[in-house]
């Protein structure tokens, strides 16, 4: 799904001090976000330090449902990342990485192919690649079921409506739950 040869970049910064996250394990880094371990292993915190991820977490009108992450609670504004943006503090539902033959799998490598081939039918639309092409698979695409084709166009009004780009070519940004469930964990970035 992602280029090989594309360097992961993480976020640099420290955990901040916060009475949720003392003695807290981190699980996962991201570009963007952090993950620490939360005490009941059902769930965990997230540090999101990108404005798109924010949105998505926070946004009344926010797309729901099975495909899109639970989020127990928004503790607010924890301290800035490097980068000048504010690190946001949630408690989210745990979510796992793909693994090897499941469904989940399975599904989200025929819908990062399916949207790769998107992207590239639309190309020559420069920075509306991405969005352009997410719409027309949530509208045309009946291959991947009705409840991805429901998340999918719940992400595509979501995109519009925010002026955020998708971001499904990444293999961190699709997840699964412990149930199996494909689960869009990070679906859009801010160019």
């Amino acid at each position: 799904m992602i280029d090989p040869a594309r360097p992961r970049i993480m976020l640099p910064d420290p955990v901040p001090q916060h009475p949720l996250l003392v003695g807290r394990a981190e699980i996962g880094r991201g570009e963007y976000s952090i993950v620490l371990d939360h005490e009941d292993g059902e769930r965990v915190y997230k540090i999101a330090s990108s404005p798109a991820d924010v949105f998505l977490l926070t946004a009344v009108d926010r797309p729901r449902g099975v495909h899109f992450p639970l989020v127990f609670a928004d503790h607010g504004v924890i301290g800035r990342a490097g980068s000048g943006f504010p690190l946001h503090l949630f408690e989210m539902e745990r979510l796992y990485p793909l693994r090897g033959n499941t469904p989940a799998a399975s599904l989200a490598g025929r819908l990062t192919g399916l949207y790769r081939a998107a992207c590239v039918q639309r190309s020559e639309l420069g920075a509306d690649m991405g969005r352009l092409a997410l719409y027309h698979l949530a509208i045309e695409e009946s291959a991947l079921g009705a409840s991805l084709t429901r998340a999918l166009v719940a992400l595509s009004d979501f995109v519009e409506a925010y002026g955020v780009l998708p971001d499904l070519l990444n293999d961190d940004n699709l997840m699964m739950r412990k149930d199996g469930t494909l689960v869009f964990a990070d679906p859009v970035f801010i160019a």
